[in-house]
C-alpha cells in the first residue's frame, strides 16, 4: 500500500445523502491534487463507481471537507465537493444541505469545537457560497447524540434531531435573490424562476413540460425528452442569470412545480441536474420555500401567496420537508430539521494523481 495515498476518513449519512467527510489538514494543498484524490477515492469516471467508495448515484457521490473557520462569526468551514460520477469531475458550485447536517456533529468528534451538556451550536461557514448556517447538536457532555426519536422522509428509522437556520441564504452563488432581475422569465416557451437562494435554480410548472410532477423520480430520469428540455432551459437560464456557460456545473438545478396532493404546500420533483432526486435537497428546499413568498414568481402563485412568518410544507417523492421561515435583522432565515449519523471511520486510500491521469 506504500503506492497509495492513505488519508483519514468519515463516512456519514447526512439527511438523504451520504458521503466522505474529511478535514482539510488531512487532504493534498494543492487543490488539484485535492481533486485527483477525491477522484480515486469516489471512483468517479465508472456508473457504479467500482473502484472507490462512492455509491453510484448524486446523492452519494458527495464529500465534505472540514476545517477550522477563516471568517468572523463561524466556528468551521465546510467546503463541499460534488463528485461526478460519469466523469472524472469536482464540482465545487453548489452548496449541500443535506451533507450540512453531519458537519456538526463530525467537528464536534473532530475537536473543532467544544461540545456543551445540553445540546451544541456550531456555527458554520459554507466556503462554496460564503454564507452562515446554524446547526444545533444534540449533545451530552462530551458526546453527540445520534438516537432520537426524529424521522425525515427518506431516511427509515428515528434518530436525533438537528436543527439547521440558514440565515440571509439570498444570492448565495449570485449576489442577487433573483438574478435576472425579474421573478419570471420565459425560456423555451416556458415561464420560470431563476432563483438563488442557498442553491441556484430554475423553477418550473410541471404542466408546462407535458408532465404532472407527481411521477416518481426513475420515469423522470428516462424520460430523455423532459430531461433534455429542461438541459435547454437550465443553460438559458445561467446565462441570464449571469452565470455564463453552465454546461459543466450541476448549477443551477432544474425544478418543477406541481399543486400539493397531500396537505403540502406545493409538490416538487428536484434535479441533480440530470436525474430527478429521490427526495429533495435542503438547500433546494430552502430555496424554493423562499420562492414560495417571493412575490411574482411561479412557486409564489402556486403555493397560494404566503407571506413571512410561515411554514412552507414542500411534498417531495419520499414525503415531505417542512421549513419555516421568519424575519431575522430584516432578512429571511430558513429553519429546517434534518437527522444524521456516523457509520464508519477509518482511512480512505487513493491512487497519486500520476497514475487517475494515466487511467484516464
Amino acid at each position: 500500500m506504500n503506492d497509495l495515498l492513505r488519508i483519514p476518513c468519515v463516512l456519514m449519512r447526512g439527511g438523504t445523502s451520504r458521503g466522505p467527510f474529511f478535514l482539510a489538514s488531512d487532504l493534498p494543498r494543492d487543490p488539484a491534487q485535492r481533486d485527483a484524490a477525491l477522484l480515486s477515492i469516489m471512483g468517479s469516471g465508472h456508473p457504479l463507481q467500482i473502484d472507490g467508495i462512492g455509491g453510484g448515484n448524486p446523492v452519494t457521490s458527495k464529500v465534505a471537507i472540514i476545517g477550522p473557520s477563516k471568517v468572523k462569526g463561524a466556528d468551521i468551514d465546510y467546503l463541499f465537493a460534488q463528485v461526478r460520477t460519469d466523469r472524472q469531475f469536482v464540482d465545487y458550485s453548489p452548496n449541500c444541505g443535506n451533507m450540512l447536517a453531519a458537519v456538526g456533529p463530525f467537528a464536534i468528534e473532530a475537536g473543532l469545537v467544544a461540545a456543551k451538556e445540553h445540546d451544541t451550536l456550531v456555527r458554520i461557514h459554507n466556503v462554496n457560497t460564503g454564507k452562515l448556517i446554524e446547526a444545533k447538536v444534540p449533545t451530552r457532555g462530551s458526546e453527540v447524540i445520534y438516537l432520537g426519536d426524529a424521522s425525515i422522509d427518506g431516511v427509515p428509522g428515528l434518530a436525533a434531531p438537528i436543527a439547521l437556520t440558514f440565515v440571509d441564504s439570498a444570492g448565495a452563488k449570485t449576489g442577487k435573490l433573483l438574478p435576472t432581475g425579474k421573478p419570471v422569465d420565459v425560456i423555451d416557451g416556458v415561464d420560470v424562476t431563476a432563483i438563488d437562494c442557498a442553491m441556484p435554480m430554475v423553477l418550473m410548472r410541471a404542466a408546462d413540460l407535458g408532465v404532472t410532477g407527481y411521477e416518481d423520480p426513475q420515469a423522470l430520469t428516462a424520460n430523455r425528452a423532459l430531461i433534455d428540455r429542461m438541459t435547454r432551459i437550465r443553460l438559458e437560464a445561467g446565462k441570464l442569470m449571469g452565470m455564463g456557460d453552465v454546461s459543466d456545473m450541476v448549477i443551477p438545478k432544474p425544478v418543477l412545480i406541481s399543486p400539493a396532493r397531500k396537505d403540502g404546500t406545493m409538490s416538487v420533483r428536484y434535479f441533480m441536474p440530470n436525474e430527478c432526486h429521490p427526495a429533495l435537497a435542503t438547500t433546494g428546499a430552502v430555496g424554493i420555500a423562499t420562492a414560495a413568498v417571493t412575490p411574482g414568481t411561479v412557486a409564489f402563485e402556486e403555493a397560494g401567496q404566503p407571506s413571512v412568518p410561515t411554514l412552507i410544507r414542500i411534498e417531495h417523492p419520499a414525503g415531505r420537508l417542512d421549513v419555516q421561515l421568519e424575519l431575522r435583522n430584516g432578512a429571511i432565515a430558513a429553519g429546517l430539521v434534518r437527522t444524521a449519523r456516523r457509520l464508519f471511520e477509518g482511512f480512505a486510500f487513493a491512487k497519486p494523481a500520476a497514475a487517475i491521469e494515466h487511467a484516464a
